[in-house]
């Protein structure tokens, strides 16, 4: 286990921390709100210290959503190259973010953008987290037709990582809709097939298969939550919901 200046252990070495761009927007619902940037490097700052290893996969819907392209007649192609850019946008605002409260930060990105990102490469990403530093991979997989969550499962694989955290405004997997449902209760551990069979939204499929073939956990925590996102990599399952091999 990895402890934090504070006292706290980490259950995990390394992490692939999975954010929507949505994240980003702030109360507005569209573009890069700075005080969200700051509220989210903070959180990030936290485990960090803990001697985390931390890579970031970030969305960019609060700047572009392919498939409102798509159905005003765009490319699918076209689209989804307009949201990977998006992402290093995103990653940018980010590191800036982090930056500034003296969090060493590297931004990656899978679509070449010289000027201002480094090209994804796997040992160089790894050899950044193994030197402290976070890293913020960008561009989505490189290629159409993929999400971020398949990125995010895609990385976290090519990198080693421990698992895949899942970052949502809801404290994990809950039987039914909390906001509709007064007596949904959080499930705090969920297999892989209970996942499916039950049809619970979690990611999207390919990303959700490739971490079941090859058995990498899935954490999914409130990142919102005051201390949620802390107590999770601690390994407390009084938060979040973990989806593994057996429930």
């Amino acid at each position: 286990m990895n402890t934090s200046p504070n006292g706290g252990e980490s259950a995990y070495k390394r992490i692939v921390l999975k954010l929507s761009g949505e994240a980003l927007a702030g109360p507005q619902g569209f573009g890069i709100d700075p005080a969200s940037a700051a509220f989210i490097a903070e959180r990030i700052k936290v485990i960090h210290d803990m001697g985390i290893q931390t890579a970031i996969v970030i969305g960019a819907g609060n700047l572009w959503r392919g498939s409102a392209g798509v159905k005003r007649g765009m490319e699918q192609s076209t689209a989804d190259h307009m949201g990977m850019i998006g992402t290093v946008m995103n990653g940018l605002a980010l590191q800036d973010a982090l930056e500034r409260i003296d969090v060493r930060t590297r931004v990656q990105t899978a679509v070449q953008m010289n000027a201002v990102a480094e090209p994804y490469i796997r040992l160089r990403a790894i050899r950044h987290l193994e030197k402290g530093r976070v890293v913020i991979i960008t561009g989505g997989t490189g290629n159409p037709y993929f999400t971020t969550d398949t990125a995010a499962a895609l990385r976290a694989m090519e990198i080693n990582a421990d698992i895949v955290i899942k970052a949502t405004k809801v404290n994990g997997v809950y039987t039914a809709d909390p906001k509709k449902d007064p007596t949904a209760t959080r499930i705090s551990r969920l297999s892989y097939e209970t996942v499916l069979a039950n049809k619970y939204e979690v990611m999207d499929l390919t990303a959700f298969t490739l971490c079941q073939e090859h058995n990498l956990p899935i954490l999914v925590v409130d990142f919102w939550g005051e201390t949620d996102l802390f107590e999770a990599v601690r390994g407390n399952h009084d938060v979040g919901t973990l989806i593994s091999k057996n429930d």
